[in-house]
């Protein structure tokens, strides 16, 4: 179940909605685990990530993957797969309509994939809804920086300047989140797509672009944290519901919007930030198969080894069982339907709309 802080965090986040939630599965039966132990035991079970190496997907996927099988009846051994395209999309795609739904494979989304079928990307191809959800290891509240050399000292600059910032695709964090920012403050973001995972962070350090806007703090933590130390670059502004502890003095972007329905637009957008880290199953997984993923999961988030060597990449845990996963997906899909068509124009079209 949720520990009260993550309720409190929920509902910061999303819109009230009044729904009754089903019971939850505390675990595997007696009988699933054993089925669960002869499906695994002596077998490969994939794991999809969304990203290419080096980036902060690829970083958490790789932590849970070295310490998850340890909590799995039967003990497989987990492959590593990086498929990266449109931002997660191509990956999300793949576990929805293609992986095989026998409980061999399980993957990563990013967290901006969960709400694209919600605001009519055409080219999402399936209902996060329907997922089996494993669970998430941390939040994702995401925040805009410049290098330390950049002219750009807060987001009062970017009012009066054209700033320049990467991303790999149009259809993610760090392309949303700079032009939302340019329609809700009239800030002079430009973004720049094409770059790989890395690629986007070396344009930053050769000076090709001014920053990065729309990746977590935790990102940079776990992909860079020479940044961090060396003071390598300046945050900006912050998205999420609240202020990231190891940024008390950058301003949240509530703290500009004061008009109450793109504030609720923003809390269903605030779904992806709060949900942050999340692993699921393909629809259709059998459902002792999915208890069990779910138990080693969560063993995984108390597992001392794991704690350290996350501890050590500069991760701190805030973990969300799949159960809380499914609800919070749950809700923000049930938001009012002139909210979430605010919620697309704050989310501005890079991919074609559903008709």
């Amino acid at each position: 179940m949720k520990n009260p802080g993550k309720t409190s965090r929920l509902n910061n986040v999303f819109l009230a909605t009044v729904f009754i939630a089903g019971p939850i599965v505390a675990g595997p039966t007696p009988a699933g685990a054993q089925s669960a132990e002869s499906f695994y035991g002596g077998r490969n079970l994939t794991i999809i990530i969304p990203s290419g190496a080096g980036g902060g997907y690829d970083a958490y996927s790789r932590l849970l993957t070295r310490h998850l099988g340890d909590h799995i009846p039967g003990h497989p051994t987990i492959v590593n797969q990086n498929m990266p395209g449109a931002s997660g999309i191509r990956a999300t795609n793949y576990l929805y309509n293609v992986a095989a739904r026998d409980g061999s494979v399980f993957g990563a989304t990013y967290n901006t994939d969960l709400t694209e079928p919600l605001l009519g990307n055409a080219s999402a191809k399936y209902d996060p809804t329907r997922f089996e959800w494993i669970g998430s290891i941390t939040t994702q509240y995401n925040a805009c920086m410049v290098w330390h050399t950049s002219p750009v000292r807060t987001i009062d600059d970017a009012e009066k300047q054209e700033v320049k910032v990467s991303t790999t695709g149009m259809s993610g964090n760090s392309a949303h989140t700079p032009l939302r920012l340019n329609i809700l403050l009239g800030t002079k973001f430009k973004v720049i797509a094409g770059y790989s995972t890395r690629g986007m962070r070396f344009a930053v350090e050769k000076g090709e672009v001014d920053g990065i806007c729309g990746l977590s703090y935790d990102t940079y933590e776990a992909a860079d944290p020479d940044w961090l130390r060396d003071h390598k670059i300046r945050f900006l502004i912050q998205t999420g519901p609240k202020k990231v502890r190891q940024l008390p003095d950058v301003p949240l972007l509530l703290d500009y919007v004061k008009d109450e329905k793109q504030r609720e637009a923003l809390k269903v957008l605030g779904v992806r930030d709060d949900v942050g880290r999340p692993f699921m199953f393909p629809p259709g997984v059998p459902k002792h198969l999915v208890a069990a993923l779910r138990t080693a999961f969560n063993e995984t988030m108390k597992d001392a080894k794991f704690l350290g060597e996350a501890a050590r990449m500069h991760i701190t845990a805030d973990p969300m069982t799949g159960e809380d996963v499914q609800t919070a997906l749950a809700s923000a899909y049930a938001a009012p339907k002139d909210i979430v068509a605010l919620a697309a124009k704050l989310w501005p079209a890079t991919a074609p709309k559903k008709k």
